[in-house]
This record gives C-alpha cells, sequence and structure tokens, in this order.
C-alpha cells in the first residue's frame, strides 16, 4: 500500500477524523499503519493535536515516532497557513525534511497516512502548495468534504485539480459531522455522484472519538479492505 494522502477541501472539513477512523480500519484488517501530519499549526512543537486525535481514535498511546518529531516534521505556534506560521518563528519549510521522514516510516509501516493542512493550494512556502507536493510525489489520495453549503463548488475544484496533475483519487469521503439539512446533504452527495460517477463516496458518519469502542462504518471496513489487499508501492 505504502504511502497515502488525506487532503480536504478546506481547513476544519474532517480530515483528523477520516486519517484515524481509516487508520482504525487498517489496523482491524491487521495491517501496519502509522499516521503522520506533515504540518502543525497553532500548537508548540512535540504536541500536535491532529496526530493525538489519530491515537486515541486508533487506540495508541503516543509513540516513540510522535516523541521525536518523525510523525510530524513542523509544527508552529501561530495559528494559520504553514508558509506564514513557519515566518512567525523565522523559519522556512523544507520539502525534504518532511520526505525525510516519510521514508523513516514509510520503512517500517505497511501503510502510512499522512494527513494535510487545510485544502490543496495553501502554501507549504512561496508559491509551493500542497497540490506541488502531492503532484511531485504522485501520492495517491483521499479528498475529504461535507455537506456544508459551499461545499460542492469546493469539492469539484478541488477534484478537478487533483485529475488535471493526473493525481489518483481513491475515494471521497462525505463527512457528517458537519450538520446541514438532511436535504442539503443529500442533494450534495448526488451532485459529486453524478460529476464524478466512477468515484467511490464514503459517508462518515458522526461519532465520539473518545468512545472505548468506535464502529467502523460498513462503507470503510469494504474500502479497508480493499486497500489492505493492494502491494505496498
Amino acid at each position: 500500500m505504502g504511502i497515502i494522502f488525506i487532503t480536504g477541501i478546506d481547513t476544519g472539513i474532517g480530515k483528523t477524523y477520516v486519517t484515524g477512523l481509516l487508520g482504525l480500519a487498517l489496523q482491524e484488517q491487521g495491517m501496519r499503519v502509522i499516521t503522520s501530519k506533515i504540518v502543525q499549526t497553532g500548537a508548540p512543537r512535540g504536541s500536535s493535536p491532529d496526530l493525538r486525535l489519530h491515537r486515541t481514535i486508533m487506540g495508541q498511546e503516543w509513540t516513540s515516532w510522535d516523541k521525536e518529531g518523525i510523525t510530524c516534521p513542523y509544527c508552529f505556534r501561530f495559528p494559520g497557513s504553514p508558509h506564514l506560521a513557519a515566518k512567525q518563528e523565522k523559519q522556512r519549510i523544507n520539502a525534504e525534511v518532511i520526505d525525510a521522514a516519510t521514508a523513516k516510516l514509510s520503512r517500517s509501516f505497511d501503510v502510512v497516512l499522512m494527513e494535510g493542512v487545510g485544502g490543496i493550494n495553501v502554501p507549504l512556502y512561496a508559491q509551493y502548495t500542497i497540490l506541488n507536493f502531492i503532484s511531485e510525489r504522485k501520492y495517491p489520495c483521499l479528498v475529504v468534504s461535507s455537506s456544508r453549503l459551499g461545499s460542492i463548488n469546493h469539492t469539484l475544484l478541488t477534484l478537478e485539480a487533483l485529475h488535471a496533475r493526473r493525481i489518483t483519487v481513491n475515494a471521497l469521503f462525505y463527512n457528517h459531522f458537519i450538520s446541514t439539512t438532511p436535504v442539503m446533504a443529500k442533494d450534495t452527495r448526488q451532485v459529486f455522484e453524478r460529476f464524478f460517477p466512477r468515484l467511490p463516496v464514503i459517508d462518515i458518519p458522526k461519532f465520539d472519538p473518545h468512545a472505548q469502542e468506535i464502529k467502523i462504518p460498513p462503507e470503510l471496513q469494504d474500502f479497508s479492505r480493499r486497500l489492505s489487499r493492494q502491494p505496498k508501492a
């Protein structure tokens, strides 16, 4: 399986929940799986809240990889775009540092689930975006969306941009954490299916990430089984 990149149509769209839940599902398939957060903002170094939520959902303790900063190579206090958060600390994000950390994880695990930052056109530095980063490495992607107002536009633009760069998109995760009216939720999902009929749309219902036992949605179980049968790239 190798490396899978989890991106979203915006910030706060549910990437962290999807990453942790997919990690849990793959664990149950017997896979050695680790999650990473390529850049965390709004938190001091060594305390990525997104990684901690991954670990909670997956029933894991804080790992040695986490303690050494390998699963989150960059962590900045300023709660902004990565390029600006780095600038506030007089730093510059280096994609090669992220690559080196990912390579270490990839050698020890069957699959690395990499959670991105915001949407695909968020800059890591200067004019170098998440989209540039994914495209250069040809990472297969999962895209997280929702039914909130504006999602149709943002989702279609995201998918079209990824397809234009010939990036494989394995599934669209439809996050139900963000409450909207039932009619909007149903119609938005139908729009995605009409525009991208071959793309699996996987519903992610609301769940308590701190629950003692987390029920994995059947669609996600099936998807994780298909992933686990793929050879490591």
